[in-house]
Formats: structure tokens, C-alpha cells, sequence
């Protein structure tokens, strides 16, 4: 077995896999916003958020509710999928 046999994708092609089509929901603790949500103002640590983040890892949405994340993707055509 080639390694092409074992992964059929480029990197390239791998790297825009669901682009446009799927949106990830995670919870977050409000101490990784920083990272993700740049210019987000400080929000009391400890507070869990719901994040939409697009299928290349932008952010798209934060809210309390996993119901408005879950909202908030559908609404933009979008296939919600969990991460852990």
C-alpha cells in the first residue's frame, strides 16, 4: 500500500474539506476566547459559551445556548457537526 493509498486527498484538497457546507459547535470556557474570538472583550472566567467556528477553524458565532448555536449554523445553510 503507497501512501496516496492511505489518504486519497492532498493536503490542499484536505485542508477545504466541508468549506461552506459545515459548521463545528464546541463549548468554550471564556479564557480561550482570546485566541478565538480576537477583540472579544473579557468575559467573567469560568463562563461556558458556545462557539460556531467554520469548517478552516474561523469563528463565526459565539452565544450561551448550544439551541442558538445550533440555530445560528442551520440558519446559514450550514450542516452542524460536534467537536470534544
Amino acid at each position: 500500500m503507497t501512501e496516496h493509498d492511505k489518504n486519497p486527498l492532498t493536503e490542499a484538497e484536505l485542508a477545504h474539506l466541508g468549506e461552506g457546507t459545515l459548521a463545528y459547535l464546541r463549548q468554550i470556557d471564556s479564557t480561550e476566547l482570546a485566541g478565538k474570538f480576537p477583540g472579544m472583550p473579557a468575559i467573567a472566567p469560568g463562563t461556558k459559551l458556545w462557539a460556531v467556528f467554520a469548517a478552516d477553524g474561523r469563528p463565526i458565532m459565539l452565544t450561551d445556548a448550544r439551541d442558538a448555536a445550533l440555530a445560528g449554523a442551520l440558519q446559514n445553510d450550514l450542516t452542524p457537526v460536534s467537536t470534544h
